[in-house]
């Protein structure tokens, strides 16, 4: 039996190409890890994506690459999914509810500090999450790491910035000292591209503070989703 798996992403609806190409190169470092197995990236912005997905791969496993379960897991994507004959498969819970991601926000974040020079137990700790104003979704989400950063991370202060809702990032990000900002967001679109630095530099961020690279880049991604994937088939 040959396993399969369709990553999903949003994607950029505006220019859909680029983020078409992140998701196809995760799922093949994911694929990397998961010998036999058929893998398959698509965001849901680039038209047919899916749908070509689900077409060549239609017993797969269907892994959100979400940072929150969301009106776009929740609803949008399970209608997409019947409307392409993909109703049955089965959806996993998304990448941001995965119990090891704040190890490896951990690592990610201690790893920054310690290249930049920054002394953890003196510096703050800054997540950049979307937020919402309809949905709690996110900010629940980002509430819950925040906990668990507090606990084990070893920063001196953790705290939290939205680009979408209050505590807006701007707000957030000012008078921190030396701190390491790290974007919980799956991809390198909109958001992380334009808002997040947008925002540190209103908020004076730099020299002191340090932006990273969005956690859904980060090398031991693929890794943790094909763990993921692999624990799904033998629970």
């Amino acid at each position: 039996m040959v396993l399969q798996a369709i990553l999903v992403a949003h994607g950029a609806p505006a220019d859909p190409d680029p983020q078409e190409a992140a998701m196809a190169a995760l799922a093949n470092r994911v694929a990397a890890s998961l010998p036999g197995w058929q893998i398959r990236g698509a965001t849901l912005a680039a038209p047919d994506a899916l749908e070509g997905a689900v077409a060549a791969l239609p017993d797969a496993l269907i892994y959100p690459f979400f940072m929150a379960e969301g009106w776009f897991t929740k609803t949008n994507l399970p209608k997409r999914l019947n409307a392409c004959g993909g109703g049955g498969m089965r959806q996993l819970r998304p990448f941001g509810a995965d119990p090891a991601l704040p190890d490896l926000m951990i690592t990610v974040a201690g790893r920054a500090a310690q290249e930049a020079g920054i002394a953890p137990d003196r510096a703050a700790l800054l997540l950049a999450a979307h937020g919402s104003q309809v949905s709690r979704s996110s900010a629940e989400m980002t509430e819950a790491l925040a906990g668990l950063m507090r606990e084990r991370a070893g920063f001196a202060r953790v705290v939290m910035g939205f680009v979408e809702e209050a505590p807006f990032l701007q707000d957030a990000a000012r008078g921190l000292g030396p701190a390491i900002c790290l974007p919980l967001f799956a991809l390198s679109a909109g958001h992380v591209t334009g808002d997040v630095p947008e925002a540190l530099a209103e908020a004076e961020f730099a020299p002191e503070g340090v932006l990273l690279p969005p956690i859904g880049a980060a090398a031991g991604v693929p890794a943790l989703i094909a763990a993921a994937l692999a624990r799904s088939v033998s629970s």
